[in-house]
């Protein structure tokens, strides 16, 4: 990197206040960081995990669950997980009709869903074949690494 072009990106740096600065140029990767002899090092805090008492709450009742399709984890039948952590919908669109419903038999490589991580709209394949049986998370919910999104059996 030129270094008439170093000298003003240091310069920059100074006066903007601004701590850091990282620019790649090709194959070339320059840093630059302001420390100010008066400035500390950032304080770091850490929340200890609270117990907290929830109270009980009614269990669904049976029409509740017949009405949005969206279930606790059962026993028996595989599990669906999810690959990334992100947003979960059930279909292309609002308007559109869900992917997969319950009893909806499916095949390596069907489309069971969409996980918005990051603004990309990413489909979710099946990697093996069943009949669905439960749908565990409700539209436009957050999901986890790893949590359970369907039961196939």
């Amino acid at each position: 990197m030129d270094l008439r072009k170093l000298k003003k990106l240091i310069d920059l740096v100074e006066e903007s206040g601004i701590a850091e600065l990282e620019l790649t140029e090709g194959e070339e990767k320059v840093k630059i960081c302001r420390h100010n002899k008066n400035q500390q090092a950032p304080m770091q805090y850490i929340q200890q995990p609270q117990q907290i008492m929830q109270p009980a709450q009614p269990a669904p009742s049976a029409q509740d669950a017949k009405t949005d399709g969206v279930k606790t984890p059962a026993a028996s039948g595989k599990q669906i997980t999810s690959p990334m952590v992100g947003t979960f919908y059930r279909s292309s669109s609002p308007d559109a009709a869900p992917f997969v419903d319950i009893g909806t038999p499916i095949k390596k490589g069907d489309t069971l869903c969409i996980i918005e991580a990051m603004k990309i709209l990413n489909e979710i394949e099946s990697d093996q074949e069943g009949v669905i049986k439960q749908i565990l998370i409700d539209n436009g919910q957050p999901v986890e690494f790893g949590e359970p999104l369907f039961i196939i059996e």
